[in-house]
């Protein structure tokens, strides 16, 4: 009897262990990540400069508004967080939605987006399919808000669709690009997208984050999902 409690005790010892060398490497990958974002988004504002600057000209020369949005979305831990963009909509957007057809509200309820949006302007939609709009967010992982890689943030009633895996999805820093922006993005349904956004954060690595990071520069470049 007292062999069989003291296995017990070694095996629940070997268990503890193990969860102490699982932790310090995420805390260790976190860190490191942390860092690597804050170099990235240092090196990209000063690079991206003059580009931020001709596109800041261009959305004011093609429409009345400012040039950036600012979108409330949910980061890590449910706090909200406010996402910068590229301004791609007319500046009545909000008001447009009253007036979509019920086959336009079906497929927004749906997917958060629509194929045909009458709210984007001629410069937004160039600056959605080749991303470009997403750029002001090197703002958000300079600020510690996003990450480079990670789910991409959302607004409350997506996090709703996640149910029982809340709190799993809001464990990680949210990110600029992730493995479902770079495994089809606009071409999934919401269902797949959830299923992608949380192996991530079941899978998340050094290796994973490289994969992501150089299958979302393809996907820019072939404009592969993008709405």
């Amino acid at each position: 009897m007292e062999v069989l409690e003291e296995k017990n005790i070694q095996t629940q010892e070997i268990a503890v262990k193990e969860i102490n060398k699982i932790n310090d490497k995420k805390v260790v990958y976190k860190a490191i990540k942390r860092v690597f974002d804050i170099v990235f988004s240092l090196i990209g504002l000063i690079l991206l400069s003059p580009v931020f600057l001709i596109i800041a000209v261009i959305i004011k020369l093609d429409s009345k508004g400012p040039v950036f949005f600012v979108h409330s979305r949910i980061g890590e831990k449910g706090k909200s967080i406010g996402i910068y963009k590229f301004r791609t909509m007319v500046n009545n957007a909000e008001d447009l939605i009253k007036s979509f057809t019920p086959e336009q509200k079906e497929e927004f309820e749906k997917s958060y987006k629509l194929e045909n949006d009458p709210r984007i302007t001629k410069i937004g939609n160039f600056l959605r399919k080749t991303s470009l709009d997403e750029l002001p967010q090197i703002l958000n992982i300079l600020k510690g808000e996003l990450s480079i890689i990670g789910p991409r943030p959302i607004i409350q009633a997506e996090l709703d669709k996640y149910e029982e895996n809340k709190d799993k999805f809001l464990s990680v820093r949210p990110g600029l690009t992730g493995y479902w922006a770079a495994n089809g993005r606009s071409d999934t349904t919401y269902e797949e997208r959830m299923k992608m956004e949380l192996y991530y954060v079941d899978n998340m690595s050094f290796k994973l984050d490289v994969k992501i990071f150089f299958k979302t520069i393809f996907a820019v470049l072939k404009k592969e999902g993008a709405r």
